[in-house]
């Protein structure tokens, strides 16, 4: 077994060098894509802390779901949490898993273009329906004679843009249609359905998302209407900007790759005055 290890050891780093070396230079030409998709996370964030600055508590609406699914309470309102944390950084590992395993499906900067794209859209939408129309927040901490179902007037400037991180994000009210939850949640099961390889995975994500949809209206953490309309428009968002942007360049031929690397001007010159060389005596180079 040591031998084993001693042997493959070198063949791991090679490899976690050379993908690094790809992923560097595809992120030198995207990394514009990359911190734009990342700074709107914080756009989106302060979005939904303002939005609590609106919010009035009062009598929960009629809603199907509450009828249908019984009610979790507060002590287990961490369930849905655990298994969207589970969801979450489970995509995260399995984005980067070409750094170590020999599958070479997708390059890791240009799969993250691809949802980050996806995401900002999907925040964009619901950033618009949580401010056209504020409705009276589920969750148990933004009822009616909870501290913080009502935020006080803030004093700068500073304190709304501090978002009160991270319990700003956790203990937020207003920002309901549609879940920000199922965006996430729909938009990695979706990818990892269009390039993922095993089909027990794909099928169990789905089970996940559903479940994930019932735990959310379960903890009365959304409306089952927030739930609704973030599967079809997650849905459809994807489905348009998979149309519109280029699909991913294939791995599965081992040399795709080299298209990737820099090329420096010499190597570009050499090789075209070799190619020139070779035309101008009529040769093509073989021995």
């Amino acid at each position: 077994m040591p031998v084993y290890v001693d042997r493959e050891a070198p063949k791991l780093w090679r490899k976690i060098c050379s993908e690094t070396t790809i992923e560097i230079s595809l992120l030198a030409e995207n990394w514009k894509i990359i911190l734009g998709g990342i700074i709107f996370q914080y756009i989106h964030g302060l979005a939904a802390h303002a939005v609590h600055y609106l919010h009035q508590p009062g009598p929960l609406l009629q809603d199907s779901g509450y009828a249908l699914i019984p009610e979790l309470g507060e002590d287990k309102a961490y369930i849905s949490e655990t298994l969207f944390s589970f969801l979450f950084f489970s995509f995260v590992l399995w984005t980067f898993h070409p750094f170590i395993f020999q599958s070479k499906s997708f390059h890791t900067v240009l799969l993250w273009c691809r949802v980050l794209a996806c995401l900002v859209v999907c925040q964009m939408l619901r950033i618009v329906t949580f401010y056209s129309t504020q409705l009276p927040g589920p969750n148990y901490h933004c009822r009616e004679g909870s501290k913080l179902a009502r935020l006080p007037r803030p004093e700068s400037v500073v304190e709304v843009l501090l978002i009160n991180f991270p319990r700003g994000m956790i203990y937020g009210c207003g920002d309901l249609i549609f879940s920000s939850h199922m965006i996430f949640t729909l938009l990695f099961v979706l990818t990892y359905h269009k390039y993922g390889t095993i089909r027990f995975i794909k099928q169990s994500a789905w089970l996940l998302a559903i479940i994930e949809s019932l735990l959310i209206i379960a903890s009365r953490k959304h409306y089952t209407v927030d739930v609704v309309v973030a599967w079809y428009t997650v849905n459809l968002v994807v489905f348009f900007i998979n149309k519109k942007l280029p699909e991913l360049p294939d791995r599965s031929n081992a040399s795709a790759s080299l298209q990737f690397l820099p090329v420096s001007s010499r190597d570009k010159d050499g090789r075209n005055k070799d190619e020139l060389h070779r035309s101008n005596n009529g040769t093509s180079g073989h021995i």
